[in-house]
Order: C-alpha cells, then sequence, then structure tokens
C-alpha cells in the first residue's frame, strides 16, 4: 500500500521554537508578562507626567482621592500616586540591576569554575562556600555601607568634571550602592547551577569536536558552552528579579536601604507602617503595587521554568 505521507518533508522543531509555544499557552504566564509591562510602562513613562513626588504642602496633607490627587496625599502632603510610580522607578531598577550584576559574575565564575575543574574548580566552589555560609543582608549591609562612604566624594567629582546637576547625581550615587551591594553578593546560588550545567556539558561530543579543531579553552567555553546554560539562566534571572526587590523593601523599610529625597516601595510601606491605625491607604496602596509585580514577575519565572523544561519538550 502507498503511504498517505509519502514525499512529505517534515520540518524539525527547535527547543526554543518548542518554547515560544509552550509560553504562549500558558495564561497565568502570558498575564504575568502583560502586569509587567504595563508596570514597567507606567513607573518609567506616565510617572514623567505626574506631579512633582517631592513638593510638600503640609495644608493639604491626608488629602483623600480626588482629581487632583488620585490616591491622595501623605503626611507631607506628597502626592502619593506620583511617589508610588517614581518609587517603583527605584524598586524595578534595583531588581534589574543587581540582576544583571549577578547574572554577569555568576555565569562567569560558574562556567570558569566548572569548565577548569580539578584543584581550581575545587578552590573556586570553597569559596562560594564560604560567602554563602554568611547570611546575605549581613554582607550587602557591610557593603553598602562602605561603598556609601565615597559616594558623597564620587558626587563632588561627577559635579565638576562632568558638569552634572548636584542633586540629581546626588540622588543617583545615593542609589548606586545599593544596586551593587545586592548584585555582588547574589551571583552564589547561580555559579553553582552554572558550574553544574558546564560540568555536564563540556562531556558532549560538540564540546570535543571543537578541542579537536584546536579552538582556544576561552572560545569552547564562551562560544559553544556557556550559550547552552543560558536556559537555566534566564529562569533563574526572572526569579531573582523579585527576591532583589523584596531584599530592598526589607532594607528600606529598616532604614538601610534607600535614602531620602530618593523614595521606593519599600520606603513607602515603612511611611505607611506608621499610620496603619488612621490612613491605611498610605500601607495599601504601594504594598498593592510591590505585591502585584512580585507575583506577577514568580508567575513569569514558572512559566519560563516550564517554557523551557527540555524533557516537557521530547514529550
Amino acid at each position: 500500500m502507498p503511504k498517505e505521507n509519502a514525499g512529505v518533508t517534515k520540518h524539525g522543531s527547535s527547543l526554543w521554537k518548542d518554547a515560544r509555544h509552550r509560553m504562549a499557552q500558558n495564561k497565568f504566564a502570558i498575564a504575568s508578562l502583560g502586569v509587567i509591562v504595563l508596570m514597567i510602562l507606567c513607573c518609567f513613562v506616565f510617572a514623567w507626567f505626574c506631579k512633582d513626588p517631592n513638593k510638600v504642602n503640609l495644608v493639604n496633607k491626608f488629602a483623600t482621592p480626588s482629581g487632583d490627587h488620585w490616591f491622595g496625599t501623605d503626611a507631607l502632603g506628597r502626592d502619593l500616586f506620583a511617589r508610588i510610580l517614581y518609587g517603583g522607578q527605584v524598586s524595578i531598577l534595583v531588581g534589574l540591576i543587581a540582576t544583571a550584576v549577578s547574572v554577569a559574575i555568576g555565569i562567569v565564575y560558574g562556567a570558569v569554575s566548572g569548565f577548569a575543574g580539578g584543584r581550581i574548580d575545587a578552590v573556586m566552589m570553597r569559596v562560594v562556600d564560604t560567602l554563602l555560609a554568611i547570611p546575605f543582608l549581613v554582607l550587602v549591609i557591610v557593603l553598602q555601607a562602605t561603598l556609601s562612604t565615597f559616594s558623597g566624594d564620587a558626587t563632588n567629582w561627577i559635579v565638576e568634571n562632568w558638569g552634572w546637576n548636584k542633586e540629581l547625581t546626588g540622588r543617583l550615587t545615593n542609589v548606586v550602592p545599593l544596586f551593587f551591594a545586592l548584585g555582588l553578593f547574589g551571583w552564589l546560588t547561580l555559579s553553582r547551577i552554572v558550574r553544574a550545567q558546564v560540568l555536564s556539558i563540556k562531556e558532549r561530543e560538540f564540546v570535543e569536536a571543537a578541542v579537536a579543531l584546536g579552538y582556544s579553552k576561552a572560545r569552547i567555553l564562551f562560544r559553544h558552552v556557556v550559550p547552552n546554560v543560558l536556559g537555566p539562566t534566564i529562569v533563574y534571572s526572572t526569579l531573582t528579579v523579585p527576591g532583589f526587590i523584596m531584599y530592598e523593601a526589607i532594607l528600606s523599610f529598616l532604614g538601610l536601604g534607600v535614602e531620602s529625597p530618593n523614595s521606593s516601595w519599600g520606603v513607602l510601606i515603612k511611611e505607611g507602617a506608621n499610620f496603619l491605625e488612621t490612613e491605611v491607604q498610605l500601607l495599601l496602596l504601594p504594598g498593592l503595587f510591590f505585591s502585584l509585580t512580585l507575583f506577577s514577575l514568580n508567575f513569569l519565572g514558572d512559566g519560563l521554568r516550564d517554557a523551557l523544561d527540555v524533557k516537557a519538550s521530547k514529550d
């Protein structure tokens, strides 16, 4: 009997194409992605059209929501809606920049450790184990305090040599130490994940073929091995961003994070907690934005994890 499908060529499907297809079927992940995009647009685009978040008006403190102040005002008469959006800029940037720093360090450190193997691998992993034994927040607080001592000198140097606005530069240099303090110690877990992946990948045939062709170790590592660990890295990154945002909120709540006149969701939650019994909206509204962003990032990370699951791609 003639075969019905004779002469028909079936094209294979790549892992990334399968991942996009599975991701599109995950309604929670797609909805979470939409919420994250909307939150970024509100905080970084719509915020420019809002009122000055630092404008004090004691006559109008604790005002109820109105056409002029959509969410009302705080204890100093500042527009709460504008402060939430501008605070979201700092919180989201902390999550994104700290994650970028930690991912960059974690990929390089873990890949070099796993690819080198032997004593080098053992020494590098013992360093990671030692740092993991120290509480994360303690390391962050110490490093932030160290970096903050140089922020004043950095502000003056930038203003004198580059001619930047002193107030704007001061706000920036007050926040930057927090970005790097979180990122410089957030790579430890990722480095172990990348190392485990590299240990498996470096034994495969395409790596042996690259060695036979005479490619350098650096080229093999960063051109052939590292691209194959990007899947787990992307998943880990989406789950790390909300963690860093939460750490920033904790530090700001304790008075160790973002400094005035900057604000963040953590700062706003701290301020709102002082008026919980009388002005609950000061705590509820920034807490709602904060929680919605964290939930959306976690749902997106779970969706990416399921979409990039190699076992699922074979089913």
